[in-house]
């Protein structure tokens, strides 16, 4: 309280906006990484307050994933703390699956997020030791300003906040549907035409095999390599064993394993345009945050030639699309499957823990606490286990300050109760 005195008595305008004090840490973000951690401080005891500017939680899950959108691991690589997924799910939950499991998580733990409320800016003030959170909050078309201060700041928007849009020349005069992945809902609206898949990842990937299956005919740019491997090796979740061979082998090996196993179940890549990089996957994984494709039917297609696999756009006109090599291809849409990024730098006032990228600088396993109350969770590029990871770690670091705090508070307010009592 002390420090919320020296913040009033150091800021002019701290009466003209709607200030609230949060007794407790400010969670930004609503996803999987927010609710996980907003879970896990109700575990410990710890009250907090989570902001989100959409009107629902998950938002990318509920409002920019496709339709056939399924989880690329198995369940229980993908589950939050303390509440597993229910027995009757299938190993791979389907998007509509998934959110009603966030939304039971939430209802479980009792989180009810701030919705519709968008932060603007976020400091810490170094006179108060406190972190000044200001929103602005959306109702209709009505607008109301306000500012959070708190003693611990929980960053939780995440890989994906915003959309990547990528230059490409004439992207301007193109006459027909251009549309990023986070607005595609499925193939239906392509059927019978010519749709240019800009990004070979798991993204462009499956939204091309599911404009192939509502008959539209794709074309799928690959301008960089990819590693793409099979969801399942021999009966078993690819990533459930690479987590084996982890345990026992040098991360080397076990992606030479990997590829050798790759190359048995889906053969030689490469002629079908599909150039693979020089790092194994799980080394690319971990110094580029470059996730390998996993394999859900794609290939097949692609080998059928009902896909057709595309070197880099060099420039887009009326109707058409001129690749680097010189093809040029009727194209009636375009899909950017070009991936997400952190918006971080864009409203947290901070240069030690966070990277111009908007990532912690620091590497996992050290990327989920900075100094003066900073915390992230989230940005492992480790997916669902990664940010449940983090999330258990922050709540037990701030649950043991609390409970101190807590506990130390209880015992002066007995002493002083008992003096109260002798003097009379």
């Amino acid at each position: 309280m002390e420090n919320l005195f020296r913040l009033v008595d150091n800021d002019q305008d701290f009466f003209s906006r709607r200030c609230i004090w949060v007794n407790g840490p400010v969670i930004v973000g609503a996803g999987p990484s927010g609710l996980a951690t907003a879970a896990c401080l109700r575990e410990q005891g710890v009250p907090f307050m989570v902001l989100e500017r959409a009107d629902c939680i998950a938002s990318l899950w509920q409002r920019r994933t496709y339709d056939r959108l399924k989880l690329h691991l198995p369940k229980q690589f993908c589950q939050l703390p303390n509440l597993p997924f229910p027995q009757d799910f299938p190993e791979y939950p389907s998007k509509k699956q998934f959110i009603d499991y966030l939304e039971s998580y939430a209802r479980k733990f009792n989180i009810n997020p701030k919705f519709n409320e968008c932060v603007q800016s976020c400091r810490y003030d170094e006179t108060s030791g406190l972190w000044r959170v200001k929103t602005v909050a959306t109702c209709g078309s009505n607008r109301t300003e306000f500012e959070y201060i708190c003693r611990w700041l929980v960053v939780a928007t995440g890989e994906n906040a915003e959309c990547v849009m990528p230059e490409i020349e004439g992207l301007g005069e193109f006459k027909g549907e251009i549309i990023h992945a986070a607005d595609y809902k499925s193939g239906e609206n392509f059927k019978g035409k010519k749709v240019l898949v800009v990004g070979c990842g798991n993204s462009g990937m499956e939204l091309s095999l599911d404009l192939c299956n509502y008959n539209a005919s794709p074309s799928m740019v690959c301008r960089s390599s990819v590693h793409v491997l099979p969801r399942e090796i021999f009966g078993k979740s690819t990533f459930e064993l690479a987590c084996l061979m982890m345990q026992w082998l040098p991360l080397w090996l076990v992606d030479k394993l990997l590829l050798i196993f790759a190359w048995l179940v889906l053969g030689n890549i490469e002629k079908y345009g599909l150039k693979r990089p020089s790092q194994g996957p799980l080394q690319l994984k971990n110094t580029k945050g470059k996730t390998p494709v996993l394999d859900i039917g794609t290939l097949e297609k692609i080998r059928s030639g009902d896909i057709k696999v595309v070197p880099a756009i060099k420039r887009l006109s009326n109707d058409s699309a001129e690749l680097v090599n010189g093809e040029n291809l009727e194209v009636d849409a375009v899909v950017l499957a070009t991936g997400y990024r952190s918006n971080v730098p864009s409203w947290l006032q901070e240069g030690e823990f966070f990277s111009k990228n908007g990532f912690p600088k620091s590497p996992f396993p050290n990327g989920w606490k900075g100094n003066s109350g900073l915390y992230a969770v989230g940005f492992t590029r480790r997916g669902l286990s990664g940010a449940s990871s983090d999330a258990m770690k922050i709540a037990q670091d701030i649950g043991e300050v609390w409970k101190q705090e807590t506990k130390q508070k209880k015992q002066r307010t007995t002493a002083c109760h008992r003096r109260c009592i002798s003097q009379f």
